[in-house]
């Protein structure tokens, strides 16, 4: 009886052994295996991301939009996705960095609200202000050079008419106004209307959208992009979101081995963060 309950014992420790060790040899082999793309001490995105073996970024003048967004400050690594009043988003696991750009408290900056932010901050900073104008979801445009003159929209249902109101002031300041004007008439929906399509996704570069225009809908810009010598591309993707909250970052959580690196084809379901693209499409700013 001894001896059968010594056998017994001896089995149970040798299962408990073979148990303990397994997890730890499977542990190891993804730290060894997964690639390592994130630099946690870097501010930038071009710095905070690696390039995947066999690719290198594509090149773009000093002073081009591309670099404008592929040189975007970060916050230091970890930073958390703070929403518009203050709160902390829901989902923290999505992202590996957060834009130093503010939100503002009112709540309007969300997703299309956001990218339409960065587009005309560059367009500001660049001295292309002429340049600066939406589409509100009616179809009438309106342009920040219009604004500052001192006209004004009166909006009846899907009628709008511009009337000047106010005196002309062309300080950051009402330029922020203007921007609050247009996230409130402004959105995916009426982006996807007035921004041209890409319908090759190997035309993509870097500032083009994916895009789903709609009430929802969503809109995700592309802030990096490399190539390898086949001509393959791979893309890093921010967003905004609804609430409206920090521009971050975000993971590519359908392969982790590639993440934050992105492969991107037209009419492909692609999920992004804790958004499903159900059928990929591309716009790109004029």
């Amino acid at each position: 009886m001894k001896k059968l309950l010594l056998i017994v014992l001896g089995i149970s420790l040798l299962c408990l052994v073979v148990y303990k060790v397994k997890p730890v040899k499977h542990t190891v082999t993804a730290l060894v295996t997964e690639p390592k793309f994130i630099n946690e001490d870097s501010l930038t995105i071009v710095s905070r991301v690696n390039v995947p073996v066999g690719y290198e970024r594509i090149e773009y003048p000093d002073g081009s939009f591309e670099e404008y967004l592929r040189n975007y400050k970060l916050k230091p690594y970890g930073s958390k996705i703070i929403n518009y009043d203050g709160t902390e988003y829901f989902w923290q696991y999505g992202h590996i960095g957060i834009l130093e750009i503010p939100v503002p408290e009112n709540g309007l900056q969300q997703c299309a609200d956001a990218l339409i932010r960065i587009r005309s901050e560059y367009l500001w900073e660049n001295d292309r202000k002429e340049e600066i104008g939406f589409n509100f979801t009616s179809g009438h445009h309106c342009a920040w050079k219009q604004y500052a003159e001192g006209y004004r929209p009166k909006i009846d249902g899907n009628k709008v008419s511009f009337h000047k109101i106010a005196l002309p002031d062309d300080s950051k300041a009402n330029f922020y106004r203007y921007l609050n004007l247009v996230y409130t008439y402004a959105g995916t929906l009426s982006l996807y209307h007035e921004l041209p399509r890409v319908e090759n996704a190997k035309d993509l570069k870097l500032g083009d959208m994916l895009i789903k225009g709609g009430s929802p809908g969503h809109i995700v810009m592309i802030c990096d992009e490399a190539v390898n010598s086949d001509g393959e591309k791979v893309y890093l993707l921010f967003q905004g979101n609804t609430p409206a909250q920090n521009i971050h970052l975000v993971k590519n959580l359908e392969e982790p081995s590639m993440s934050p690196w992105y492969t991107l084809e037209k009419d492909r379901v692609i999920p992004v963060s804790n958004y499903t693209f159900q059928s990929s499409k591309f716009v790109r700013f004029k």
